[in-house]
């Protein structure tokens, strides 16, 4: 059975440029399973570094970082905004305005009540995906991200379908069709999704 490394395996995933992917930092890898792998135990890592105290989640700064953290150890380009174009997120030169803009919504969002806390965790996911402003890794360090802000406003963790989303293809399914119906303004599938 074939393994080829940088076959996303579904539609939904992004692909990377051939510069991006000269950016492996292991030599050893030569299969998907082996890349998941890699960036899973990276992403353990950070996640033990992340939730270890409080953190400023709407922070540009604190973004990348957790990105980094997230998958420093496999990609060159961690931390780092995209600057190729996608199928997905918004223009590479919009990342950072766009980014910003996202920070000032949510800050304003907490500070007037607009949405239940749960709300507000879910909405920052869902924009902070659909700007996309890393080569790759954008859902997973999306998910972290909103968990941590989750956490900041007196929620638990989510739970994101209960399954590990770069494996369980029918919860992958599931996340990136209520993902698509928040693109389309409806918000519920998604935040049922975040706690399923």
């Amino acid at each position: 059975m074939s393994d080829p490394l940088f076959d996303p395996g579904d539609d939904a995933a992004t692909p990377l440029e051939p510069e991006e992917r000269a950016q492996l930092i292991p030599t050893y890898i030569t299969m998907r399973a082996q890349l998941n792998e890699a960036e899973q135990i990276n992403i353990t890592e950070a996640d033990d570094w992340a939730f270890a105290r409080k953190r400023d989640v709407l922070s540009e700064r604190f973004l990348q970082n957790l990105h980094k953290r997230m998958f420093r150890k496999v990609w060159r380009w961690a931390g780092t905004f995209r600057t190729t174009e996608r199928n997905i997120g918004v223009a590479a030169y919009k990342i950072g305005v766009d980014l910003r803009t996202l920070l000032d919504d949510v800050r304003y969002w907490i500070d007037n009540a607009t949405y239940p806390p749960d709300e507000i965790a879910v909405r920052f996911h869902h924009r902070l995906v659909w700007i996309h402003p890393f080569p790759n890794g954008n859902g997973r360090h999306a998910r972290m991200a909103a968990d941590l802000l989750a956490i900041a406003l007196g929620c638990p963790r989510f739970t994101w379908g209960s399954a590990n989303l770069v494996e369980a293809a029918e919860t992958r399914a599931e996340y990136v069709a209520a993902l698509k119906a928040a693109d389309n303004h409806d918000i519920e599938p998604l935040l049922a999704f975040a706690r399923s």
